[in-house]
């Protein structure tokens, strides 16, 4: 059986979905992996799969550079003839399903990690662009062996309800799951400040404006909490922080920015609480490794991360775009409390076991491929 992901950037696939891919190649399908050219794709050819190239921009609308996505996608599946694809993220569903229909793919698989900043755009052009989107998934999402996975609830009811996905072709896998081995509770080697992250990429839709907010407010009773700052700037997404803005929070002395950090369980060793007040996710991936790290978190009462975070249990949940200050609020609560900071670190490790480990992860989604492949 061949398999096929189509994904838009090979980092991404990596950090993502490598884990579901070799576990699909250790069960006996030879597995091919279609990405635009990075750097990244040495580690996919590394990791003993069959890499293809595509022209696929993960933004942009240029008619031409459209229909050439198209054109590489529809030559690519006739050419590898896989039984199965699985297709990630917005563009690459849409796209690939319609050539999956032309191209005589028996079996279709898409997964919705999040609705993307077009369901959070507020201006005209992006409304209409995401009246533009919801057609596009109405009219390709009609695959007659296909399921659709999304990563909570949330996301598959307005799917369902909008008429843009059959109820019977839709299911949950919530994640991409979290290895609980590599992601497991380090003490700290030495006594020091207390250290305050928000892991992520620097867009204004991951909440980073607030914390930053937060942070001012709690930095003049507490000063020396530390917060930081992990990730960088996303100059394909309109949401994305400038560098301008890093530059002047980090010369203020508000936060510290870190940039991008590639071995994440040695950065939250070194962290007291993890800190998501995002607008919307599909499962945010941070909030559990988090959490398989043993780390209390604060995040907001959104799609996604309410889903990983039960607010009291494990973490804090406080509104969405509140300006920082409840944030703050629930911040304090953890700086100032030992005791409570470990007991929910240690229910959100024993949640991401119970619920969202990468071992469940994978086997619900070679249960949907074993459901659609003969």
């Amino acid at each position: 059986m061949k398999l096929l992901f189509l994904v838009n950037h090979a980092g991404y696939f990596l950090s993502h979905r490598l884990p579901v891919a070799l576990a699909a190649n250790e069960a006996g399908y030879e597995v091919h992996v279609a990405t635009p050219r990075s750097k990244h794709v040495s580690r996919i050819e590394q990791a003993g799969l069959i890499w293809h190239p595509v022209r696929l921009t993960r933004s942009g609308l240029n008619p031409v550079a459209q229909l050439l996505s198209l054109f590489d996608i529809y030559r690519l599946y006739r050419r590898v003839r896989p039984d199965l694809v699985h297709q990630v993220t917005s563009k690459p569903v849409i796209y690939g399903t319609f050539c999956a229909r032309l191209a005589g793919v028996p079996a279709v698989v898409n997964a919705l990690a999040g609705l993307g900043h077009l369901y959070l755009a507020e201006d005209f052009i992006h409304r209409m662009l995401l009246r533009v989107v919801r057609i596009a998934y109405r009219i390709t999402l009609r695959h007659p062996n296909m399921r659709t996975i999304f990563q909570n609830e949330d996301d598959r009811s307005l799917f369902v309800s909008r008429g843009l996905a059959r109820a019977d072709q839709t299911t949950i896998v919530a994640g991409s799951g979290v290895d609980t081995k590599a992601f497991a509770p380090r003490q700290p080697a030495n006594p020091r400040p207390l250290l305050i992250m928000l892991p992520g990429r620097m867009l204004a839709t991951k909440g980073i404006f607030e914390f930053v907010a937060a942070a001012k407010a709690l930095k003049v009773r507490y000063p020396d909490v530390r917060f930081v700052l992990v990730g960088e700037p996303d100059p394909d997404n309109p949401a994305s922080v400038t560098e301008r803005d890093l530059d002047a929070w980090c010369s203020e002395g508000v936060v510290e920015c870190w940039g991008r950090r590639s071995e994440m369980q040695v950065v939250y060793a070194g962290a007291d609480v993890i800190c998501l007040p995002s607008y919307r996710e599909g499962m945010p991936k941070v909030l559990l490794e988090a959490g398989a790290m043993g780390l209390p978190v604060v995040t907001t009462d959104v799609p996604g991360c309410r889903d990983v975070v039960v607010d009291g249990l494990n973490g804090f949940v406080v509104p969405v775009r509140d300006s920082g200050v409840e944030l703050a609020k629930a911040l304090e609560r953890l700086i100032v409390s030992d005791e409570l900071r470990r007991d929910l670190g240690a229910a959100g490790r024993k949640r991401v076991l119970d619920l969202y480990s990468l071992e469940h992860v994978i086997e619900a989604t070679l249960a949907v491929y074993r459901e659609l492949l003969p």
